[in-house]
């Protein structure tokens, strides 16, 4: 459960990640720039594809983001900083151009080394009936799951 929860966080972030960074280099942000719009926008495109979820179960607006606040922001913060601490230590990712297969092939790395990273804190937080275990008690066909 651990690597699926940590690969739906994966997506969001991935998303938000990838559009951060080709909005920030387009615009010809600074490094930090970029970085703080690509966070942000991990943090909107996670909980958004948390929430869809949780949505589809009945549950209101305001609960929906409440379980998602609960299910997501350790993992989306943890797999965020892997994710730009290492697009930040490879020489050259973050200034590379969008053409660049130095860009790209960083930022597939970095996602990739931050999934690594997240599923065992993922695990640690469903063995505890935190993280993505708040959000299995929405989800039809989930309740067996072990909280």
């Amino acid at each position: 459960m651990a690597a699926s929860a940590t690969l739906h966080c994966l997506t969001g972030c991935a998303i938000g990640e990838v559009l951060g960074m080709v909005i920030g280099t387009a615009l010809g942000l600074h490094n930090a720039g970029t970085i703080v719009l690509s966070v942000a926008l991990a943090f909107v495109f996670g909980y958004a594809l948390t929430m869809r979820g949780v949505l589809k179960s009945g549950l209101a607006f305001g609960a929906a983001l409440k379980v998602a606040l609960a299910a997501d922001t350790v993992s989306i913060a943890v797999m965020e900083i892997v994710d730009n601490g290492v697009m930040v230590v490879v020489p050259g990712a973050m200034d590379a151009g969008l053409g660049s297969l130095l860009f790209w092939g960083a930022l597939a790395f970095s996602l990739a080394v931050a999934f690594v990273l997240t599923v065992p804190v993922n695990k640690w937080m469903i063995g505890r009936g935190l993280g993505h275990a708040k959000v299995h008690a929405h989800h039809g066909g989930h309740e067996g799951h072990a909280h």
